[in-house]
């Protein structure tokens, strides 16, 4: 999938990933994508809910070798 921009949340823990990709997404335009990597696993539960609350569109999320890949379209 294509992305505008990406962030690299591995290693961080609940809430940094979700504040980093508030932060990211918001130096962003209307319809760009944010690709996020990240190694925690609530932030799966983390993703859908900041999506529903802001939102931002969650494309995709993805697990491989307990990493985890989000895409969010910016609103």
């Amino acid at each position: 999938m294509n992305f505008d921009k990406e962030l690299d949340a591995r290693g961080l823990n609940c809430p940094l990933p979700i504040l980093r990709a508030k932060k990211s997404l918001g130096e962003m335009t209307s319809g760009q994508v944010l690709r996020i990597l990240a190694t925690d696993p609530g932030s799966v539960k983390d993703f859908v809910a900041f999506s529903k609350q802001t939102g931002n569109e969650l494309l995709s999320s993805a697990e491989n070798n307990k990493e985890f890949e989000f895409y969010i379209k910016r609103k």
